[in-house]
């Protein structure tokens, strides 16, 4: 058999040429026999299969940007954290020094055109499978999932990119006169209508959920949960009668972005989240909720346990080979003097944005004058998953439980106690400050991100890492429906399941009024988005979707003066950075390199 080719796609139109690589993982056939011989056994049919879901982002590994991971600065280019590394990508993204020609924003187009032609071809060719079974069943699933990866895959780039080009459903080949691979940007609206399509077509033939032989595999209710999200994008300020696109239009005049804001977007984002949750819900999935050892409902447990307990009901769609050990290195304390299992680098900071983000302990935001929030003092207070009372600054007493799973403060006890009880000190000379970390290991903002940390040894990463889970569905319904229908009892009654798991007061109970208008439940629900889903990865798409990235993301961010040797002054918030959120960051811009190729490409406004 001829030697089996690799793709080296630099951009779209270099994504139809190959060249030499030995890497199967990497190939395409040079020719109809070597075509025909790796579609022929199922052993290597499933090998081609893998390839595509490849390009599925490891968003657990986001030190890098692009690359092989996939992966871009969903965290510590938003409003939630900071790494400590001037090397992590996302540093450059924060200060405005990047542009169409920087590595990642060709990187991740690149990829993910990748994966649709290698999903092209692979649904062109599986049918050649000789031992895939007579009745033809796991070929119509095979299909069905490269199917399902294609449009995932769109719809990754179109949250990036805008409106993209769809290269069409049949591999181009390698010997096409150059004018045949050059393509004009399709509308937002067409991407959006092929995508849906796409995802329905592939939902007919997948299984409902992943088995255990098969968890990570593209299913019908994944598929059919991406399809709520695509919609509640297409309906978002963002490309949904965005003026500032007005001027984004093809060569021939064709508009991008629909200048004409359409209410009935709203609609459809909520009846694809209904269906979801009519469908599977509570059969296959529910909101995970989790017992203490005497045998009581444990909103702490339950809020941190959901990424931990593997496929829980409330998981939709897990990544099984994600890098786990690097983001968990990234999450454990420096912990000077300690073993190696419980050292890491707490390289991975939380925002002070984030942590007042959080709600106190009777569901109110830390502004709200009935909070009870403190802004100063100590109080001795035992934290949910500690073991007695200690000393803590007050604005972190009395917290909900989702804070005290999401973050590491000073003063607070870690999570593996394998070794005995450590407590993390994350001030200027604690175990953990800047003075202690080896020059380059401690935390940048005094905060250490803990959510989604594992109990045990940081070095274990032998777990899945969740990409989606139901309470986004609930909370991508409540917000659309708001939009669409506002004052539905839906909207409020989807927000309160969240908030009754996270152990806080429901709106509307004896304890906390109901919000009241059409504004003041948008503002609650993107609240409970940002604490709920906070470190997953949604907060920097929530943004610049809703276009408030000019203001959460731009200017001044802030954290605790982790550079004060005297620990009085740690506790005070100062700038460790300015940021740069302009206009034009709203879409990420075409690669140079791609726009140099086709001249058919008009670029993204203000770049």
């Amino acid at each position: 058999m001829k030697k089996i080719k690799s793709i080296i796609l630099v951009g779209l139109l270099t994504s139809l040429n190959f060249a030499c690589n030995d890497d199967f993982l990497d190939q395409v056939p040079d020719d109809r026999l070597t075509l025909e011989a790796t579609f022929k056994n199922r052993n290597t049919v499933e090998q081609y299969l893998a390839n595509v879901y490849s390009q599925i982002p490891d968003d657990a590994s986001q030190r890098g940007l692009g690359g092989d991971g996939n992966v871009g600065p969903w965290l510590a280019a938003s409003d939630e954290a900071e790494y400590v590394w001037g090397f992590v990508g996302s540093n450059s993204v924060n200060i405005g020094a990047w542009d169409p020609s920087a590595g990642f924003v060709n990187s991740i187009w690149s990829n993910f055109y990748r994966g649709i032609r290698r999903a092209n071809v692979f649904i062109e060719n599986v049918d050649q499978c000789t031992d895939c079974g007579a009745d033809g069943a796991l070929v119509k699933r095979y299909k069905a999932e490269a199917r399902a990866l294609r449009g995932l895959y769109y719809f990754h780039l179109m949250r990036l990119y805008g409106p993209i080009v769809l290269v069409g459903n049949e591999s181009i080949p390698v010997d096409a006169p150059a004018d045949e691979l050059k393509k004009p940007r399709n509308t937002y609206d067409e991407c959006v209508a092929y995508v849906l399509a796409e995802l329905n077509a592939a939902a007919a033939d997948l299984p409902t959920v992943a088995t255990e032989q098969n968890y990570g595999r593209m299913t019908k209710s994944y598929v059919q949960a991406i399809k709520s999200q695509v919609l509640l994008y297409s309906a978002s300020p963002l490309f949904n009668g965005n003026a500032d696109y007005a001027s984004l239009v093809n060569k021939d005049g064709q508009q991008l972005i629909n200048q004409q804001y359409d209410v009935n977007k709203w609609k459809l984002a909520a009846d694809a989240a209904k269906a979801f949750i009519d469908e599977y819900v509570p059969g296959t999935f529910d909101l995970y909720r989790k017992n203490n050892a005497q045998g009581q409902f444990d909103p702490y447990l339950s809020t941190r346990d959901v990424f931990l307990d593997e496929w829980n009901k409330e998981v939709i769609f897990a990544r099984v080979d994600a890098g786990i050990n690097p983001r968990q290195y990234e999450m454990t304390p420096f912990h000077a003097g300690s073993q190696a299992e419980a050292k890491g680098s707490g390289g991975l900071g939380a925002t002070q944005h984030i942590v007042d983000a959080y709600f106190t302990a009777n569901g109110r935001s830390i502004e709200d004058p009935k909070s009870g929030y403190m802004t100063s003092g100590f109080s001795s207070f035992k934290a949910p998953n500690d073991t007695e009372a200690r000393q803590v600054f007050n604005q972190w007493v009395n917290r909900e439980p989702r804070f005290y799973v999401g973050i590491t403060y000073d003063n607070s006890l870690w999570l593996n106690r394998n070794t005995g009880n450590i407590v993390t000190r994350t001030w200027f000379s604690g175990n953990s400050g800047k003075n202690s970390g080896a020059g380059n290991d401690y935390t940048p903002t005094g905060y250490i991100v803990r959510k989604n940390m594992s109990t045990g040894d940081w070095r274990n990463g032998d777990r899945s890492y969740v990409m989606l889970r139901l309470a986004e569905i609930y909370l991508n319904y409540a917000e659309a429906l708001n939009e669409y229908s506002p004052g539905h009892p839906d909207i409020l009654t989807y927000v309160n399941l969240i908030r009754n798991r996270a152990g806080i007061p429901e709106y509307g109970s004896a304890e906390l009024e109901a919000p009241t208008g059409q504004a003041a439940v948008r503002e609650a629900i993107w609240k409970e988005r940002r604490v709920e889903l906070a470190f997953e990865n949604v907060r920097y798409f929530d943004a610049r979707r809703w276009k408030i990235a000019e203001t959460a993301f731009n200017g001044p961010t802030f954290a605790l003066d982790i550079s004060a040797p005297d620990i009085n002054n740690f506790y005070n918030k100062v700038p460790f950075e300015t940021r740069v959120f302009t206009k034009r960051h709203y879409l990420w811009p075409i690669p140079q390199s791609e726009m140099n190729i086709n001249q058919l490409l008009v670029q993204n406004t203000g770049w």
